[in-house]
This record gives structure tokens, sequence and C-alpha cells, in this order.
């Protein structure tokens, strides 16, 4: 079995920091050691990976991505395998994907297309959760079927996009009520989307196509009015898991927070373009350029009655905010973002960035919004004990999966198509970003993926991994 001595590097975990090395043993970390001690007690290593200067932190999570998502006519650009190598090469060793069953569809058959899309083509290991486009009797029993025997214990709900992924409060109700039977944890996209088909039809009608008016015609208070409506509904259903997603807006931060403080199993995610992006200043770009940016929710705007972006950070710091993920769901502009010229609401909603979450993240520890050890907790540990994969990932700790980062503070990465830049797409989300830090080494269960700027992963390294239920819950 190979043995491999990451030595000289500070360990950070949510806790602290440790100035500790790190043996492994084939896919697993076998032991923490003081300095020295593996010289002292006579381990031999296969390969020693000198970490001195540099952080070694937990391979990161990624529990919001959506490779080969068929959407608005057409599908997110990255396949699981072009996805898994860009999540790599960012220092994201876990992804959960979004398995998809539309109205009509049967969840059994949506799973096991995920998987064979999926399966012997990631670089890094890979999870799902169950998108539950349509709830009726069947799709209820199968939630409870998938939870005991498949492994997929979080199921994901929109109060948005009517008539493609859309379900009504009694709907979601129902959903959550056997999500309180089986322990399941319920995600929602949360949005008014009935109000904002009507606002959208408004904009387009008095000629407003451009792609700014994908915020302007999807505001920040119906995030937050869904926001508040879903955790009404899961506090009738019995304090079911509730898991928003993706969140945008002050108001829906707000909705989270007071749940939280009355005690629900309330949780969050927000994702780097909210905490960076404007309406202004990306949405806004010159003709057609900000249809790089529309996703949903959408970015907001800088001028906007809250400042969100000081809010979200805010929440991260107060744990009002757990997670922060991508919704990585990437489209190019040639002949995909394309389709919504002169109609802003044909553009294919998403973002590509899978690849620079940890990066953008770790630039807002040097702004001074987070710590080191927030940024771990939220890009790795909480991901893990949130969605039922903790201490297996998450963490560097004896019997965990060797899934590390070696983070050099020290190093700079500069973000863009023709600088760092590996997701399957024509344009950079992130163009032009700098960061003060860079991706140094990253293993994947003992494997190393990326070293000295260089990519060693293969196709089909990465494993399906069953979840457990939430590790948060009251």
């Amino acid at each position: 079995m190979a043995k491999i001595l990451i030595k000289n590097g500070t360990v950070v975990s949510p806790t602290g920091r440790h100035e500790v090395d790190v043996l492994i043993e084939g896919e697993t970390i076998s032991a923490l050691l003081q300095r020295g001690q593996a010289e002292a007690i006579g381990v031999s290593a296969d390969k020693v990976i000198d970490a001195k200067g540099k952080y070694v932190v937990p391979g990161g999570i990624d529990v919001h991505t959506h490779m080969e998502l068929p959407f608005g006519g057409t599908s997110a650009s990255d396949t699981f395998e072009t996805g898994t190598i860009a999540a790599a090469w960012g220092g994201v060793t876990t992804i959960v994907d979004m398995a998809l069953q539309r109205y009509g569809e049967n969840v059994h058959e949506g799973l096991a297309e995920w998987h064979r899309k999926a399966g012997g083509n990631c670089a890094v290991d890979y999870a799902f959760h169950q998108i539950i486009g349509g709830v009726d009797e069947q799709s209820l029993k199968d939630m409870t079927y998938l939870v005991d025997h498949e492994g997929v214990t979080s199921f994901k709900l929109f109060m948005a996009y009517p008539g493609v992924f859309y379900s009504d409060d009694g709907q979601i109700l129902r959903a959550m009520q056997t999500a309180s039977e089986n322990g399941a944890t319920i995600m929602m996209h949360a949005e008014n989307g009935i109000a904002i088909d009507v606002l959208v039809q408004q904009h387009i009608a008095r000629g407003e196509t451009d792609p700014k008016y994908h915020s302007i015609s999807r505001p920040s208070l119906l995030e937050g009015e869904a926001t508040n409506r879903a955790i009404v509904l899961s506090k009738v259903a019995g304090n079911v898991p509730l898991y928003i997603v993706h969140m945008s807006a002050s108001e829906a931060l707000e909705a989270v927070a007071e749940a939280r403080n009355d005690g629900m199993n309330v949780f969050a995610e927000t994702c780097p373009q909210y905490l960076y992006m404007t309406l202004e200043d990306h949405l806004a770009q010159p003709g057609f350029e900000g249809a790089k940016y529309v996703c949903s929710p959408p970015i907001r705007s800088k001028h906007d009655t809250h400042a969100h972006h000081s809010d979200l950070w805010k929440g991260l710091r107060m744990n009002e905010l757990a997670v922060i993920s991508t919704d990585h769901c990437p489209f190019c502009m040639k002949d995909q973002k394309e389709l919504g010229l002169g109609n802003f609401a044909k553009i294919p909603n998403g973002m590509g960035g899978v690849e620079h979450r940890m990066e953008l993240i770790y630039q807002g520890v040097v702004q001074g919004h987070l710590s080191l050890e927030r940024w771990v907790e939220t890009c790795c540990t909480t991901p893990a004990r949130m969605f039922g994969m903790y201490p297996q990932k998450g963490i560097i700790a004896p019997g965990a999966d060797a899934d590390i980062l070696v983070w050099d503070p020290n190093g700079k990465t500069t973000i863009g198509i023709n600088d760092k830049h590996h997701m399957n797409m024509d344009h950079s989300s992130w163009e032009g970003f700098k960061i003060d830090g860079k991706v140094d080494t990253v293993l994947s269960r003992g494997t190393v993926l990326v070293e000295n700027d260089t990519y060693l992963g293969r196709k089909g390294h990465g494993k399906f991994i069953k979840r457990g239920l939430c590790q948060y819950l009251n």
C-alpha cells in the first residue's frame, strides 16, 4: 500500500490551525504526526510532499453542480468528465450533482440516467441530489426508496420555472411531509416563479429585452417572499430539514436567520457570483455581453435597497449561511447563450464556477470577510456534514478519505479564458479576477490529481458516494 507524507505544512480545520504532518496510506489518512515524528518512528514514504509555508486543507466539496443538464433548449456544456477535471484543477475533490426528474418522468429513470452519464467518467468523487419536478404519489414513494436504498438523501424542488420544474405549495407540503418521515433534506429554489413570469412578459412587451432585465424582472423581494413561504411550509410539515439553495438576497437571508434563531432545521447556501458580482458591472455590460452572467436567482444591483454583498458575507461569518457552492451550470456564448439574443427570457440560465470556488472564497479571507478556518468550514467540512458524507469527507483526520488541497498563500492566480480556465466554455465567467493564493497540489483518495501546474488525474478515478442523512438536525 503506497504511503504519502505531506510535511511542514499548516493543517487547517474549522476549529484551528495545526503544525502537523499528514501520513496517507492507500486511499485514506492514517495519521497526523508531530514535526519530525515520521523520521523518528522510521516511516518510509513512497512520496513526500513538502508543504512548507502552505496550508493543507480538506479537498473542496461543491454540493450544487449541474453537469450535462438539459435546460432552455440546450444542455450545460460541461460533461461529467470535463466538469470534474475542472473541479480537480480548483481543489474540489467531491461534487454533488442534481439528477433530474421532470413533470411526467420517472424518478428512478432520471437517477439511472445520471448514473449512466457520470459512471466511469469522473475525475473526482461524486454523489447525487434528486430533482423532483413532478410531485405525485409515485414520486413521493420513490423519494423514500432513494433514501433507504440508493444513498440519495436530498431532494430539490422549485418554486420557480412554471411549466418546467415548478411545484405549487400543496405539492411542496406533501414532499416535505414525506421528507419528515424518511429523514431527507428538502432543497429549495426559492423564487416566486408565478409573479416573475408576469414581470418578464411585461418587460418584453415594452421592448426591454437586454440581459440586465433578467435581474430587474426577478426582484429580491420575490426571493425573500418565497424563502419565507418555504420556511413556513417546512414548519407545518414538522420542522423538516430545509436547505435554501443559491441565496442572493438580503430579504431571503433575514427569513433564514429568523428561522434559525427559532431553532428550525433551516439552512442556506450562497455562491461566489452573489458575493462579488453586480447587475451594473456584469449583467448591464454593453451589447449582449451581460448574457454571460445570466443565472437564477439573478446577480443583484449595487444600488438596491439592501447591501446584498455585505449582508451575505456577514451571514457567512455568523453561520446564517452554512455553505458556499457554485450552482455550476455552464453554457457557451456561441449557440447557447445566443439563444436569447433579443429576448433575455430565452438566455439559458447558468454560469461556470466549479473550478474557482476555493480560489474566490480564499480571496474573501484575504479581504477580511472570513477567517481561514471559516473558509474550510463553508467550502469543505459543512458541505460534508450537511449532506451525510462526514467524516469520510470534509476533514483531515485519521480514517478520512485522503482528499487534500495544498494551498499556497504566497502564489498568485489570474482567472481568465487565456489564463486559468479548464471548464468547457468559450468564455470565463470570472475573466480578469486575481487571487492572492494558488492551488498547489490536489489529492483525491490518496491519488495526486494536480501537481506542479500539471493535471495527473484520469477519467473514471471518481467513485459514487452513497450519502447518509443530514448531520445537523435539531
